[in-house]
């Protein structure tokens, strides 16, 4: 696999990574921001969320939010955003004739954004509705509980999006601060991948950026606290589902054993062969959706599993989830493995087809690690976990001291679950 990708760091601290990709006829522009929930005060919670959102509605240039979207939107590109704890991201993906266009467009918004009182305001409702969808989405919800009890009093355990208080709170001031010490160039990202050259790329961002001073930025908020018994969240709720989340404190993102925990997600509950989606659908018929997902933060991270069930076979699916957990750690075979591994490195090969999972690959990386680990490395490194690894590590993490675990549905308190809770 040929794979190189280029970059410069301009004067001002920019980093700019560009891959060509000859074959396409597509670039994906991604710039990526050291700004997200975990950056974020108490106060401030759900602040980098709402400056994503006020992004979209207007510079001197563009006024309006659809001055923003019509100009994309006509030359069939895309154009979007998401935030993270640990950043946020601003990308569009067009034609490569409209390279120029893009460009021009995600910058005015990033260094040009008029952040009018009357698009704050209305872009508040807007987040508040967001949260109510949230709590009326039992799968959200549980989500966002889980996090709680694993990170409790904490921006990693926050809703990213804040809470109806503090976004309430929320002003043109705290969001002008914000910007004014996140959104700084030594403090960005941005990273180009498809029909384009590097050097083609480097023009377009000195032309944009050269007038653009650093700053001094603030960092993020580490995690605390260490979890010493099981830990339970429950919230009441009229549905017919349970939901039911379970969660361990994982491994960082350069964690060495960090590919080693994402096979066991893999093993545990990843696509229709994998032993939750075998055992509690196929053969108990308990639920519908069962998964397993890991996340790698900067200094932390996590192994969830959730299930949706109908309420009255809670226990039963509790005690089957439990039963998984317990078998994984002591009966894993070689065979089981290598299908791990070969579904894993056959979705990296599949995303980095696309233009803006290239450019995606390449800019979270710089942005959060300093470094970018090609494709190839990445690997290597999955193809070199031993099953001795994987079970070492399996009851290294899989502990009753360790285990989380939330309910969101028709429940008035947890003490039928608790006994369950033990590995």
């Amino acid at each position: 696999m040929t794979e190189e990708y280029y970059s410069t760091t301009l004067p001002n601290g920019l980093r700019l990574l560009t891959q060509p990709m000859p074959s396409t006829r597509s670039v994906a522009v991604s710039i990526y921001v050291g700004a997200g929930s975990r950056y974020e005060r108490p106060q401030e919670a759900g602040l980098s969320h709402l400056v994503e959102h006020l992004l979209f509605k207007g510079t001197k240039r563009r006024p309006t939010s659809r001055h923003i979207s019509e100009i994309i939107d006509g030359v069939g590109g895309v154009l979007n955003a998401g935030t993270d704890k640990e950043l946020t991201v601003y990308y569009g993906k067009v034609a490569r004739p409209h390279l120029e266009l893009v460009v021009d467009v995600l910058l005015d918004m990033l260094r040009h954004s008029l952040f009018e009182e009357e698009e704050l305001e209305k872009e508040r409702r807007v987040i508040l509705e967001e949260l109510a969808s949230i709590a009326d989405s039992p799968p959200q919800l549980v989500d966002v509980l889980i996090d709680s009890v694993l990170w409790p009093g904490q921006p990693l355990g926050r809703d990213i999006a804040g809470s109806r208080e503090s976004v309430s709170a929320l002003n043109r001031e705290m969001v002008l601060d914000y910007v004014g010490r996140q959104y700084v160039p030594n403090n960005i990202v941005i990273s180009f991948a498809g029909s384009v050259t590097h050097e083609e790329a480097l023009a377009l961002i000195e032309q944009h950026t050269g007038d653009w001073p650093r700053g001094a930025t603030t960092g993020w908020f580490p995690a605390v606290g260490r979890q010493e018994r099981a830990q339970v969240g429950l919230i009441y709720k009229r549905t017919e589902q349970a939901h039911i989340s379970l969660a361990f404190r994982g491994l960082p993102i350069e964690h060495p054993e960090r590919h080693t925990l994402d096979l066991l997600s893999a093993i545990l509950g990843e696509g229709m062969s994998s032993r939750l989606f075998l055992e509690l659908r196929e053969h108990l018929g308990l639920c519908y959706d069962v998964h397993c997902y890991p996340s790698h933060f900067l200094d932390t991270g996590a192994l969830d599993v959730y299930a949706g069930v109908e309420p009255g076979n809670a226990v039963k699916t509790l005690t089957a989830l439990m039963a998984e957990l317990r078998r994984v750690r002591e009966d894993v075979g070689e065979e089981e493995l290598t299908r791990a591994k070969e579904m894993s490195k056959g979705r990296i090969l599949l995303r980095m087809e696309d233009t803006r999972a290239v450019s995606g690959w390449n800019g979270a990386q710089e942005l959060l690690l300093g470094r970018v680990w090609s494709v190839d490395e990445v690997l290597e490194k999955v193809e070199a976990v031993k099953l001795d690894d994987l079970l070492r590590l399996a009851n290294r993490l899989l502990v009753d001291k360790a285990l989380n675990l939330a309910i969101v549905g028709p429940f008035r308190s947890e003490r039928r679950f608790l006994p369950l809770l033990t590995l």
